[in-house]
C-alpha cells in the first residue's frame, strides 16, 4: 500500500523525545496540511489527548498507536461493501470531468472481472467522443462488453437503457455506467443525471451511485462535488490518484462532511491498481 504525505510529515514526530504542547501543535499541523479539515482534526485530537492523558503516555511513539486506533474507529463507522447483489447490478458512476472517471471504471470492470463477475459498460456520457473511445479501449483491455452511442449526440438515458437491457438478455452480472460530468450548469446535468437513473429504473433498480473524487484536489475537489452529493443520490465514493502525491487526510474529511463510505480506492495508473477500502489498512498506512 501507498504511504501517503501524512505519514511522512509524522515521521520526525515520532522520534522525538517528549510528549509535551509543541507535539500536540506538531501533529496538528501535520493533519491540516494533509487535508483533514479543520473540524476533523480537531475532533481527533481532542479525543486522542484526552485518552493519552488518561493512560498517562509519555513519548510521542506512544501516541502513534493510538492515533492509528481513533483513525481507524472513525473510518469503520462507514461500510465500504459494494450492493451488487441485483442482476443485473447496475451502478452508475458520477463525478466531474478530470477526476478519472473513465479510467476508473475501466479498472473497476478488471476487479469485477477478476471476481467472476461479468461485466458490461454503458457509454453514456455522449457529450464527449473520447469518453466513448477511452472506454471502448478499457473494455478491452478489462475483458468486458461495451454498449456505445449508435449515433453523435445520442440521449445518454437511451445508450443506459439500451446497455441495461442487453445486460438482462445476456444475464450479466454488474452493469458500470459512464456518465456525463460537465458543469456547464448544476440543473441541467442533474436534470440529465436524473433521466438516467429513471430510465435505467423502468428496468431495474440502481445498485450504486459511486462518486469518483480526484484526492489530490483535496477540500477544493470535494466542494465541487457537493452537488453530486446532494442531488444525484450517491451511495458511495471512489477516491482516486491516491498515491505518494496524494494528501491522505482527505479521505478523513471526506467521509466527516459527507457521511458516505469510502468503497474503492485508485492508487496507480495500472489497469490492477483499484482495490476496496480497508478502514484498518488505511489507519496504518496512513501515519505510517
Amino acid at each position: 500500500m501507498a504511504t501517503w504525505s501524512l505519514g511522512r510529515a509524522l515521521r520526525g514526530l515520532w522520534q522525538q523525545e517528549t510528549l509535551d504542547e509543541s507535539t500536540w501543535e506538531d501533529l496538528e499541523d501535520a493533519l491540516l496540511m494533509a487535508d483533514a479539515g479543520v473540524e476533523y482534526t480537531e475532533a481527533l485530537l481532542t479525543e486522542v489527548r484526552s485518552e493519552a492523558e488518561r493512560i498517562g503516555l509519555t513519548r510521542p511513539s506512544d501516541v502513534k498507536a493510538l492515533l492509528a486506533e481513533r483513525i481507524e474507529a472513525h473510518l469503520a463507522e462507514y461500510d465500504p461493501t459494494l450492493t451488487l447483489t441485483e442482476r443485473p447490478a447496475v451502478v452508475l458512476i458520477v463525478g466531474v470531468n478530470g477526476v478519472g472517471k473513465t479510467t476508473t471504471i475501466g479498472k473497476f470492470a478488471k476487479y469485477l472481472r477478476s471476481a467472476g463477475r461479468s461485466v458490461l459498460i454503458g457509454a453514456a456520457d455522449t457529450f464527449r467522443a473520447a469518453a466513448v473511445d477511452q472506454l471502448s479501449h478499457w473494455a478491452t483491455r478489462a475483458d468486458a462488453q461495451i454498449v456505445t452511442p449508435e449515433k453523435d449526440g445520442q440521449d445518454p438515458a437511451s445508450v443506459a437503457y439500451q446497455a441495461v437491457a442487453r445486460a438482462m438478455e445476456q444475464h450479466i452480472d454488474v452493469v458500470l455506467i459512464d456518465t456525463a460530468g460537465r458543469l456547464q450548469t448544476k440543473s441541467d446535468l442533474m436534470d440529465e443525471l436524473g433521466k438516467v437513473r429513471r430510465v435505467v429504473e423502468k428496468l431495474t433498480p440502481v445498485s450504486e451511485v459511486l462518486l469518483v473524487l480526484d484526492a489530490t484536489t483535496g477540500q477544493n475537489g470535494l466542494s465541487q462535488a457537493e452537488l453530486f452529493l446532494e442531488h444525484a443520490g450517491v451511495t458511495g465514493l471512489v477516491l482516486t490518484k491516491l498515491d505518494g502525491s496524494a494528501r491522505g487526510g482527505f479521505v478523513l474529511a471526506v467521509q466527516q462532511r459527507t457521511g458516505l463510505p469510502v468503497k474503492l480506492i485508485g492508487d496507480g495508473e495500472g489497469l490492477d491498481n483499484l482495490r476496496g477500502f480497508s478502514a484498518k489498512a488505511f489507519a496504518t498506512a496512513l501515519i505510517d
